[in-house]
């Protein structure tokens, strides 16, 4: 970049030497650095504590205190004229989102006191400008602009406290002063958005475009000239820095930035950002309009960047060539209203990026009345304590004297975020990095969550979200947080409601989550963390109607017609029955009924099977008739039993695999559905479907066609439900591990019957027979073999907890009592074992577990 500028004119470049130089402020003004913290540390501080101050930068604080200290950014400037400045309207180049631009805008704006106010925004929004004094307005919050045929394509345009646009929107309505915007509308904007020949680049303020072309940054351009390796540092120490060294006329410093522009635009042109051509064209539109209503006492609030273009001094297009640049523009409708942004949505790392990385280090600057940076320092310690670090007022002082020693060095006018967060590394942190990361998430970043009037306008949609929210007290929080609910209170109820159908509608407000209390169907666990792109989901889904209950109606008949996998209609089944959506359930369950008549896919139909089963849970805890439910759910364990043993024939590894997860899916959903489903017309008696179920597991275990995997699985199912002994399940091992069986086999035999997390372990270990026959076959797998199989037997037992891997290493060391033979009766086992079951201890526990399971069902 700087190699461009120095092949620029040398017109340019003086001119581009003269405005960084006149931009440049000079330092000067020791500081009382015991007074500055006794005044910003809490009460911690002990009234006699002296500390000497050091020698500081020379230069003003961020606050813009004189060199007495006397006068922090809050005071008045100093008296100037209030006649108009010049000829023509005063333009006002800023950065967005910066404190200095804020406080140079204000200040500005209360030397000219234009008749009108012009920023840089989609006319749309003009309507909705005189929200912006409303009390219930707190900044961060963003004009959201979206189509109305297609309310996904749309934009943000957002302002936080420090954003010159806020400030001057909030003068202009403070002084009874007309404001509009007068950037491209929204209109075209969006409608162009997909345009190749529009160009997706992403401007600063306006995001939401694609990959940017190859697009000169003037910030950065201006600080490599200056020197400068990193932009944002340069535009502190000349702008946001500046403080009491600034001229005493505040408008001087916006000539000088327009003189740089011009001398950037001079070099480079429009520098790649094609679309800036068309938006400027717009605003000299506008600004013509304004001038003959207005006369020339008008402000215009813009991106530097654009001031020559409203000026003249980057050319004067006729309005002709304005008009022709605006001909046959796209347009689509749209709707505007006003959002709650954030402070982390600011930054750019979080792809709504507005030119900042540190929000709140700027929210920080331009709020504090005096001292930022021993403020700024007394926040981070207050954080540091919150989290039970070790941190006293000496370490304050020290940090800011290391800041303001850092910031001498550096030949900067004032310690910037760099000198005090190496201040902070240092003195509060022990040199770790662990601790600054959490001050960069809560106070350089920040999680500050604006708020928005009811008075503004809002899809329908979104004012019956709002009003759930306030009658289900859930208010929308920026941080995230678990929320526990009992599903037979009826607010907790109605909550779960709401949050499912939301999660149908696309707007994931909330997260299920795994509870760390009960697991009754009676109980959910939510995580909850509102975004602000929510908004554009709500809008999104405000196609489907006007409340959330009918929105999420429409929507799941809508996709009941359009499922095309049995899978995704049951799936969708279960999730109308959990948001309770009695009116959608009987036309998801007719497509349910037509896609399981004519689907003769055993996977298929396995895959549905389980989320009907919970369907039928939930319906029981959530008083729901799912007789239709049952009936089909039945249909569905009928037709999976006829069809699973020949689809368990010929399977590869992979396909055995996925027939294993098949498999446990419908053991657990056919053991779900007798309980669940008897008062759906479910037999409840085991000796039906539980007892066809078991005949179908008996098969499996016993074919040798079917892969080990399977037929393994298939015993041990059997073996938990009490349908097959121990001595059956030791005889189907000895089978599966005879020497005629491949090792591979015989391994994947053992996956099947142990592996996982079903308790394989624990088996192992209480039963001797079969630890022993494992062992014994182990041992005589070949050589050449046993490479083959370890893979194998290394992912079965990796599975199993440390102590259960521990007590299994122990009992094979010691080794086997009887080999794989049963012992004597009366005769131990393996050590610290019994010879069998103790019933009358094993009973005893019975009481105990009686009265949970009844408290938990009150």
């Amino acid at each position: 970049m700087t190699a461009a500028v120095m092949a620029a004119t040398p017109g340019s470049r003086a001119a581009m030497s003269g405005a960084m130089a006149g931009l440049r402020g000079t330092a000067a003004a020791p500081g009382a650095l015991r007074s500055a913290v006794e005044a910003s540390v809490p009460a911690e501080v002990p009234p006699g504590l002296t500390a000497s101050a050091g020698p500081r930068a020379a230069g003003p604080d961020e606050s813009g205190i004189r060199p007495d200290g006397s006068a922090p950014h809050s005071v008045a400037a100093p008296a100037v004229e209030r006649a108009w400045p010049g000829v023509g309207p005063l333009v006002l180049g800023v950065r967005h989102h910066g404190p200095g631009s804020a406080r140079a805008v204000r200040a500005a704006l209360d030397a000219a006191e234009p008749r009108a106010v012009l920023i840089e925004g989609p006319p749309e929004g003009d309507a909705l400008l005189p929200l912006a004094a409303d009390e219930g307005m707190v900044p961060p919050v963003a004009l959201l602009a979206h189509a109305v045929d297609d309310p996904g394509r749309a934009a943000f345009w957002p302002m936080a406290e420090f954003s010159p646009e806020w400030v001057a929107i909030r003068w202009a309505l403070a002084h009874d002063v007309p404001v509009r915007f007068i950037d491209l509308p929204a209109t075209h904007s969006l409608a162009a958005a997909s345009d190749p020949t529009w160009g997706d680049e992403e401007d600063e303020a306006h995001p939401g475009g694609g990959g940017p072309a190859l697009r000169v940054d003037p910030i950065a351009v201006l600080a490599e000239t200056a020197g400068y390796d990193d932009p944002e540092r340069w535009w502190e120490d000349v702008i946001e820095h500046r403080g009491a060294t600034a001229p005493a006329d505040p408008l001087t410093p916006f000539a000088v930035l327009g003189e740089a522009m011009a001398a950037l635009r001079e070099a480079y042109g429009h520098g790649g950002h094609d679309r800036d051509l068309v938006r400027e064209a717009h605003m000299r539109i506008r600004l013509r309009a304004a001038r003959k209503e207005f006369g020339d006492e008008i402000a215009v609030v813009c991106g530097a960047w654009h001031v020559p273009a409203l000026t003249g001094q980057a050319g004067k297009p006729t309005v002709t060539a304005d008009r022709a640049l605006l001909k046959g523009l796209p347009k689509v409708k749209t709707e505007t209203t006003w959002v709650p942004w954030t402070h982390r949505r600011l930054s750019r790392r979080s792809g709504y990026g507005a030119g900042i990385d540190s929000p709140g280090w700027y929210a920080h600057l331009f709020s504090a009345p005096d001292r930022p940076v021993e403020r700024w320092m007394t926040k981070v310690a207050g954080l540091l304590r919150d989290e039970d670090r070790i941190v006293s007022p000496a370490h304050v002082i020290e940090a800011v004297r290391l800041a303001e020693t850092l910031a001498a060095m550096r030949a900067r006018p004032l310690a910037g975020l760099s000198e005090t967060t190496d201040a902070i590394r240092a003195v509060m942190c022990d040199g770790s990095d662990v601790p600054l990361g959490l001050i960069q998430d809560r106070l350089i970043t920040g999680d500050v969550l604006g708020e928005v009037p009811e008075a503004a306008p809002a899809v329908p949609l979104q004012r019956d979200l709002t009003r759930l929210q306030r009658t289900l007290r859930l208010k929308p929080e920026l941080l995230e947080r678990e929320l526990e609910l009992d599903l037979r209170k009826e607010t907790d109820a109605s909550r779960s409601r709401l949050l499912h159908r939301l999660r149908l509608l696309g707007v994931g407000w909330g997260t299920p989550a795994a509870g760390r209390g009960s697991t009754g169907t009676f109980r959910e666990t939510w995580r909850l963390r509102w975004e602000p792109e929510l908004h554009v989901k709500v809008a999104e889904a405000g196609v489907w109607g006007t409340t959330v209950l009918s929105a999420a109606t429409a929507k799941a008949e809508s996709e009941s017609a359009s499922a095309t996998a049995l899978a995704e209609v049951t799936a969708l089944a279960e999730r109308c029955l959990l948001a309770e959506l009695p009116d959608a359930l009987p036309v998801v369950m007719k497509a349910l009924a037509d896609r399981a008549a004519l689907d003769a896919d055993v996977g298929h139909l396995a895959q549905a099977l389980p989320a009907l089963a919970r369907s039928l849970r939930y319906g029981d805890v959530r008083a729901t008739d799912t007789a239709a439910l049952g009936e089909v759910a039945a249909g569905l364990a009928e037709r999976i039993c006829v069809g699973l043993p020949p689809a368990c024939t010929g399977l590869d590894a992979d396909g055995a695999a996925e027939m294993r997860g098949h498999l446990d899916g419908v053991h657990t959903a056919i053991g779900l559905l007798p309980g669940a489903g008897a008062g759906a017309g479910v037999e409840a008696e085991a000796g039906e479907l539980g007892g066809r179920w078991s005949a179908v597991l008996r098969k499996l275990a016993a074919r040798d066609t079917v892969p080990g995997v399977i037929r393994g699985r298939s015993a041990r199912l059997l073996l938990d439900d009490g349908r097959l002994t121990e001595d059956e399940a030791a005889r189907l091992m000895g089978l599966a591990l005879s020497p005629g069986t491949p090792p591979a086999d015989a391994a994947a035999w053992i996956e099947g019957f142990v592996g996982g997390a079903s308790g394989g372990g624990m088996l192992l270990v209480h039963d001797e027979r079969l630890l022993g026959l494992v062992d014994a076959w182990l041992t005589s797998v070949p050589a050449d073999a046993f490479t083959d199989v370890l893979p194998l037997l290394r992912r079965t037992f990796s599975a199993y907890e440390p102590g259960v891997r521990r007590t299994l290493g122990e009992l094979v060391r010691r080794g086997p009592a009887g080999a794989g033979d049963a012992p004597a009766p009366g005769e131990a086992g393996m050590p610290g074992f019994g010879a069998g079951l103790d019933e009358e201890r094993a009973e005893a526990v019975l009481p105990v577990l009686r009265l949970i399971l009844e408290r938990d069902l009150v």
